[in-house]
């Protein structure tokens, strides 16, 4: 599904960022990525969905090559993975329906299925009965559903989330889990960048470890293994 090898990224002032990654991910895995802040974890994270381009190495995902990819054909693969971002990143002025409702509308969804598509997946983050109102009327957990609503509505097979529950207070951040767990019980493949060392403790998934830019451990049902 997800695949990396010997991917290396070097920023222009030098600094390396990621070396020498080589990774598998299958179809269906829940993985959390953890480490130290400035290990990489956000560039390792970025060019799963090109936001980010490797400066060496092939990333694969969905036997696309990402490293090879014009930038052209960019928005196309992208149709195929979902982001979650810590700061929600929803449009102020367009209510919750419409947030969700834009994801499909960007990729020439056909109308009548819209409606459809985007009630069934506010139902699933627990958020229909708000689907009229705006962002700045939720609370951040809230704000969070509709954003995990719009990365999953077009039924991608990845879901990639970087520091999700960063922002939340904990209570909220279980509600928020167990969404990304029904997600990936769906059977799409949900990869989790996260520095909440009682999640990755508790609910069990596998865990790789980055540190100065490579992977130190990978481990099934592993431990965050750090103080956070």
């Amino acid at each position: 599904m997800i695949e990396m090898k010997d991917v290396y990224k070097r920023y222009p002032n030098g600094v390396t960022a990621v070396s020498g990654i080589d990774i598998h991910i299958k179809q269906g895995e829940f993985v959390y990525v953890v480490g130290p802040s400035g290990a990489g974890k956000s560039t390792f994270i970025k060019m799963m969905y090109r936001e980010e381009k490797p400066s060496s190495g092939t990333i694969t995902i969905d036997g696309v090559n990402l490293a090879a990819l014009k930038n052209t054909k960019v928005p196309l693969m992208r149709r195929k993975i979902g982001v979650v971002f810590q700061d929600f990143k929803l449009l102020p002025t367009l209510t919750v329906y419409e947030n969700v409702a834009f994801a499909l509308e960007v990729i020439e969804e056909h109308p009548k299925n819209i409606k459809k598509q985007v009630m069934e997946t506010l139902e699933l983050v627990g958020l229909k009965h708000k689907a009229r109102m705006l962002p700045t009327e939720l609370s951040g957990g809230e704000q969070q559903r509709v954003s995990i609503a719009r990365s999953i509505v077009n039924s991608p097979k990845v879901v990639i989330a970087d520091e999700p529950t960063g922002n939340l207070d904990p209570d909220t951040s279980w509600e928020i889990m167990n969404i990304f767990d029904e997600i990936n019980t769906r059977g799409t493949t949900v990869v989790m960048a996260t520095h909440n060392k009682e999640i990755v403790n508790t609910i069990k998934h596998r865990v790789i470890a980055i540190e100065g830019g490579r992977i130190v451990r990978d481990e099934q049902r592993g431990d965050y293994g750090y103080e956070s």
